[in-house]
């Protein structure tokens, strides 16, 4: 046989891009899909770029899933130690470097951005995974302590997490600004359901798989990908969701989500301009926390009247 011959043309094998809820890939329960081109200044001008994946269109339904995950994972997570948080992490950290020619793939392609640009972002991702792995056995230290009071009483207050957190990830920013605002809900022992960027979700879908990997227990974190306003409108006002953060809202639907929000009286984390590259200080793990105070009296320790 000719080495000519032995020559056989391979067909492509494409990526299936699945949500990630309960620590498994289910497609949409729905059954839908949507195309996710590439961004360039080409296909801006055109109004099309080129064809990427089909990306799963959630439903109401896949929405109210993910809370059910997520609730049922709260437990456990928020009763693990603060520094085994960390631990965990910081292996997200491990395997997401181990996998970085992906990333900067897909982040190039979503953004728009050349290899060099979107190798520095995959960079500062992982590095943005180690910085909130370092604040998880801190922050109790820096936002908790003792209370002086006017009374023969100890008075001490430590953080304690929301619950659970529907996030919606910044839409230009696909995989540092989606770690920018789920790192620290899980850092502090809430869990998350994640809306996607609708126009460039895949990076957060492949970013499922590393979680899923990472010692990341199932329901931590859930990931949906379609319409930011369909999927997150019922997380607004689900009443077992806890606060929501609209970084991925624009203006007339943040509004409408927080009066949606209202109803069972949910934080709320307003959109704002942030430049993800910065480092981040505590705000967005404080705005999830919420602050347990604990009263007892003091007593004699003897004779002397000295006290504890």
């Amino acid at each position: 046989m000719s080495e000519k011959s032995e020559k056989i043309e391979r067909l492509s094998v494409f990526k299936t891009y699945k949500l990630y809820v309960g620590g498994k890939f289910p497609r949409s329960e729905s059954g839908r899909v949507y195309e996710v081109t590439t961004k360039t200044s080409a296909a801006d001008a055109a109004g099309k770029g080129n064809w990427l994946a089909n990306a799963p269109l959630s439903s109401r339904k896949d929405a109210r899933d993910a809370v059910v995950a997520a609730r049922k994972a709260f437990g456990g997570w928020s009763g693990a130690t603060a520094y085994n948080r960390g631990q965990v992490l910081y292996r997200v950290a491990e395997m997401l470097e181990g996998r970085k020619d992906q990333f900067v793939r897909e982040v190039a392609d979503a953004e728009g951005l050349s290899k060099s640009k979107a190798s520095a972002v995959v960079d500062a991702t992982v590095d943005r995974w180690v910085w909130y792995a370092g604040w998880t056995d801190k922050i109790a230290q820096v936002i908790g302590g003792a209370n002086p009071v006017a009374g023969p009483y100890f008075n001490l207050s430590s953080p304690e997490p929301t619950g659970v957190v529907a996030v919606l990830a910044p839409q230009k920013s696909s995989l540092l600004g989606l770690v920018s605002v789920v790192a620290p809900v899980i850092a502090t022992g809430n869990t998350a359901i994640v809306v996607a960027s609708e126009k460039a979700p895949l990076p957060a879908l492949s970013l499922g798989e590393v979680l899923a990997t990472s010692d990341v227990p199932g329901g931590v974190v859930n990931i949906l990908s379609g319409r930011t306003a369909e999927i997150a409108t019922p997380l607004a006002a689900h009443q077992d969701v806890n606060a929501i953060d609209l970084a991925g809202a624009d203006d007339v639907l943040a509004k409408e989500l927080e009066i949606a929000a209202a109803d069972n009286l949910k934080r709320v984390l307003r959109p704002q301009p942030v430049d993800y590259f910065e480092t981040p200080g505590i705000e967005r793990m404080t705005a999830f926390l919420e602050t347990k105070t604990v009263w007892h009296p003091t007593g004699s320790l003897g004779a002397s009247g000295s006290s504890y």
